[in-house]
């Protein structure tokens, strides 16, 4: 079990406001154009981390007078109005239960992990009756800058007045607020997030299995496979947690990593077995589905000059036809689970946003989407890499259905280890397709069907 703060780099500052709580430090992005500063001299901080951390975060802040280091969770519940509980979901429910009982009276309690469901039970199980509950998420990394990107509020024992200083509170980030219930919440985080990883997870373990550094190799030279190859690399520089929790912890993920994994075994068994026609047919109304009429009048989320541009192949410019397994199965899978990407624009991650742009590249290109479906049945060029693919999707669906964290952190760390060298290129590349994707997403209008509304 690790309890953390959130991982601080140099172009963050904290927040500073009346309090924040256990095992948390509020942070901001610090962009260009300085923000208000909000860490007066009426604004302090009360954290804690790990015990054996402590001594050397007082050193690390000593310097500043508003931010309050403590030994422990007791200390920080006590004297804090606004608790923010930013562990793992996995150790949720024991440090809640450890340090729960000691919140101050009147305070407010929020969370940031990836599934609520574990995380307001815990709540509702520790809390005093005395104490609010307004949890958070704010959907995307800690590498990229808030400005814009959807920041999840959910008042689930509160009063208006103090949503509305939690607002008040996180309005530096300049985030858009996406009020919902826990339980919708956790539907949509599946939805947009859940099979996006298992699809990056099974790649790089794909890669792992053939020995392959995929920007090495000329099969995977292009605007797509640039998109595969960084974001996968940027799954992985990150810690093994951030996916486990929301795979392992939230039912519905558990049911979607599942189709996915069948999604590409049944769809590699026609490429194998030469069934043309059926996989085509397959494909083209999985796209209908997905991609249809209202979804397709807006300009692509990503063109052929975004896509090119964000490599890290060097000296192999000639793009080689690729079947493109793991995009074929994803939009197959939306389809079995009547998903529909789309509904959750509002409160979707600059990655989901990616990889539905790069997906929609495939399916609204007829020219490319037939060329791709020939590739699937006529050129074995990538067989071996489609069968370790779909070797590593069902091996990831089986951890997480197991619900085994140890196994889970042991798959991931694996593969972490093998590409790291490449990580802190990768993540430069990676924030700037993110910021190319969030920069088209914010000037496109959606149809969004999710109800954003209070859940009070």
């Amino acid at each position: 079990m690790t309890w953390e703060f959130f991982t601080i780099p140099p172009f963050w500052r904290v927040m500073g406001f009346w309090v924040v709580g256990d095992f948390s430090i509020l942070i901001t992005y610090n962009p260009p154009a300085p923000m208000e500063p909000l860490l007066t001299p009426e604004c302090r901080v009360n954290a804690c981390d790990r015990p054996a951390n402590y001594e050397s975060l007082k050193r690390e802040f000593a310097s500043n007078q508003n931010i309050n280091i403590l030994p422990n969770g007791h200390l920080v519940s006590r004297i804090s109005d606004y608790i923010i509980y930013s562990v793992e979901a996995e150790a949720i429910d024991k440090i809640v239960a450890e340090y729960g009982p000691s919140t101050k009276v009147g305070a407010i309690v929020g969370g940031q992990t990836s599934c609520k469901a574990p995380e307001l039970a815990a709540f509702d199980k520790y809390l005093p009756n005395d104490v609010e509950i307004i949890s958070c998420h704010s959907l995307h990394g800690p590498n990229v800058n808030p400005k814009g990107q959807p920041l999840v509020l959910i008042k689930h024992r509160a009063s208006d007045e103090s949503l509305r200083f939690v607002e008040d509170l996180f309005a530096s980030f300049q985030s858009k607020y996406v009020y919902l219930s826990g339980v919708m919440h956790d539907r949509i985080t599946a939805d947009t997030q859940a099979v996006t990883h298992a699809a990056f997870l099974s790649m790089g373990t794909a890669w792992h299995a053939n020995n392959q550094f995929p920007w090495e190799v000329a099969r995977y030279v292009g605007g797509i496979e640039n998109v595969k190859i960084n974001i996968t690399l940027r799954i992985y520089a990150n810690k093994w947690h951030v996916y486990a929790g929301l795979a392992i912890l939230n039912p519905a993920a558990k049911m979607q990593i599942r189709q996915y994994a069948q999604s590409v075994t049944e769809l590699f068994k026609l490429m194998l077995g030469g069934h043309r026609e059926e996989f085509r047919a397959r494909v083209k109304a999985a796209g209908a589905a997905v991609f249809k009429s209202g979804t397709t009048q807006h300009e692509l989320l990503l063109q052929d000059e975004v896509l090119d541009q964000f490599s890290l192949s060097k000296g192999m410019s000639e793009r080689m036809p690729n079947n493109h397994l793991s995009l074929l199965a994803i939009v197959d899978c939306w389809w079995k689970l009547g998903i529909v990407p789309y509904d959750h624009m509002i409160c979707s991650t600059p990655l989901f946003r990616l990889w539905l742009g790069v997906t929609e590249y495939l399916f609204r290109n007829e020219d490319l989407l037939n060329e791709v479906l020939d590739i699937a049945i006529d050129d074995n060029t990538f067989r071996s890499d489609d069968l370790e693919f779909t070797f590593a999707a069902r091996a990831w669906s089986e951890c997480v259905s197991f619900g085994d964290f140890a196994s889970y952190r042991d798959r991931f760390e694996k593969i972490q280890s093998y590409f790291a060298p490449r990580f802190p290129e990768a993540v430069r590349l990676g924030n700037e397709m993110m910021k190319t994707i969030l920069d088209k997403t914010t000037t496109t209008t959606y149809a969004t069907t999710v109800n954003a509304t209070s859940s009070s």
